[in-house]
């Protein structure tokens, strides 16, 4: 990990971006998707909720990584910035994908037996209904719980990602918390 970031800074600290040898940007791009590939996927799937969309969208995301790479700036570390670019693409997808069809919220009710068939899924019946919860969720509140409860990230590394004050995140977990324990609650009853 350590060895990463010695390697990325040194990369990026370079004074001629724009003229870095090819070698080293495949090799620093072979070293970004190696280090974030798998948490990248499970936070772009928590978020589209499809294995097939979640893959789609995560080439997109390297794609437009490769293509910005001469463009990264340091004011932010390589996994913020990896992060940001996965939750934008994600949250595009959605909203391309509502485009196409008219939102519905049966959509969601049927997301706890569409996760127990499908084949990536491993949890059980308490864990298809907390997906099935969490999926009913506005798109910002999803991304900030998924973000908090699964990536245990904290509140300012939340706020510099998606550009808002700590309060409002905070504000948008709690919610979310609440709207899913009644969700969970109501299919209990």
């Amino acid at each position: 990990f350590r060895r990463f970031f010695n390697s990325a800074n040194r990369f990026f600290n370079q004074d001629v971006q724009g003229k870095m040898k090819d070698t080293e940007k495949n090799k620093l791009f072979t070293e970004l998707v190696a280090q974030y590939s798998e948490k990248l996927y499970w936070t772009i799937r928590r978020i589209v909720l499809n294995h097939d969309d979640a893959n789609d969208v995560m080439q997109n995301v390297f794609v437009k990584a490769w293509n910005n790479l001469d463009q990264f700036e340091e004011r932010s570390k390589p996994s913020t910035w990896l992060y940001r670019i996965a939750i934008n693409e994600s949250l595009d997808f959605l909203r391309r994908k509502r485009d196409f069809v008219a939102y519905d919220s049966n959509l969601t009710d049927g997301v706890g037996s569409r996760l127990v068939a499908d084949e990536y899924f491993d949890g059980d019946a308490t864990q298809a209904a907390l997906q099935e919860a969490i999926a009913k969720l506005p798109d910002v509140q999803r991304v900030v719980f998924n973000l908090r409860y699964y990536e245990e990230m904290k509140y300012s590394e939340m706020s510099s990602l998606l550009n808002t004050s700590e309060g409002s995140l905070k504000a948008s977990y709690h919610i979310a918390v609440k709207k899913i324990y009644n969700h969970l609650l109501s299919k209990n009853t």
